[in-house]
């Protein structure tokens, strides 16, 4: 492929992230046939983040730094996404502890460039997981079913850390702002397929999603760490969840397709029905996860009424 004549803006969280960011920031500097700025927003670190980041950039790739909201790293990627004073051909979240695969962007934007550039597009892929000292430990699940907003209302397929998007897909988060919900990458998804986008999935890993005791979520991957998801899903955890992300949903229906704005109704409103009610709501609407054992659990949320 040759260099992309449009630019990535790299969006790029960071807070006490002094300790693997050199490594995530080496990664940036050398992407492959792309032309990038990277963008880093700080949420008020207190270790040596910041001078790692004022260290960092060169001619070719030019780094800005600002300010973040101080409320967490879903609310710091979404005030970096929305602020116009970004342009940019394409965007890219990016995590302050992984290392990307040197073609990471020019595998992404390859596809992105082959869809209608008036529709929002969304490029996600799988991670390999690493330890802390860099060694392969996992691979994140294949997802084999399509990308949909009935997939989305209950699954998300794509870590922020491997989202690429076109300036259409970002124009529709503008016009959706900051809003309250669990997690940015999630949103993404959500808000992306609900507007009849197209999302692409790529089977392929495209980082190294760096495993420690700091992670905000970490990879779903390990009997002891999908135990512990189940066991907070069925606590009532991503029932409050969705309740945030309908709520967000709502609030810009007018983005939605009507087929979306018949999807999330069903959904929102057999959450709250009896129990026949809850699981005619799963089938009508449509809802399905990318697993077996999503769907089993989907399946019993449904049943004890944690959806």
């Amino acid at each position: 492929m040759t260099q992309t004549d449009e630019e990535v803006a790299v969006l790029l969280c960071t807070f006490n992230g002094g300790r693997f960011l050199s490594a995530q920031l080496k990664s940036l500097l050398q992407q492959v046939n792309v032309s990038i700025r990277i963008h880093a927003s700080d949420d008020g670190s207190r270790d040596d983040t910041l001078k790692t980041l004022d260290d960092s950039g060169s001619p070719d790739v030019p780094l800005c730094l600002r300010h973040g909201p101080g409320n967490g790293a879903t609310q710091n990627f979404l005030w970096l996404i929305c602020d116009s004073t970004i342009s940019a051909g394409y965007f890219a979240y990016a995590d302050q502890d992984d290392a990307w695969d040197a073609d990471k962007l020019s595998r992404a934007i390859g596809q992105l460039a082959a869809c209608d550039n008036r529709l929002p597009a969304l490029y996600c892929a799988r991670t390999r997981s690493v330890s802390e000292t860099g060694k392969v430990i996992g691979l994140s699940p294949v997802f084999c079913r399509s990308p949909s907003f009935a997939n989305a209302l209950v699954h998300n397929i794509g870590g922020g850390n491997t989202m690429v998007m076109n300036q259409a897909a970002r124009e529709l988060l503008v016009m959706a702002g900051r809003v309250d919900v669990p997690a940015h990458d999630w949103w993404t998804y959500l808000l992306i397929s609900g507007a009849g986008g197209k999302v692409i999935y790529d089977p392929e890993p495209c980082l190294s999603y760096r495993q420690h005791a700091n992670n905000q979520i970490g990879a779903n991957t390990g009997f002891r760490r999908r135990i512990a998801r189940y066991r907070d899903a069925f606590g009532g955890r991503n029932r409050l969840w969705n309740e945030r992300n309908i709520t967000a949903l709502e609030k810009n229906i007018e983005l939605l397709t009507p087929e979306s704005r018949k999807i999330l109704k069903v959904f929102r409103e057999s959450r709250s029905g009896c129990l026949l009610q809850r699981l005619s709501g799963v089938k009508d609407a449509g809802l399905y996860a990318q697993t077996f054992s999503g769907n089993l659990g989907l399946f019993f949320a449904s049943l004890l009424k944690k959806i």
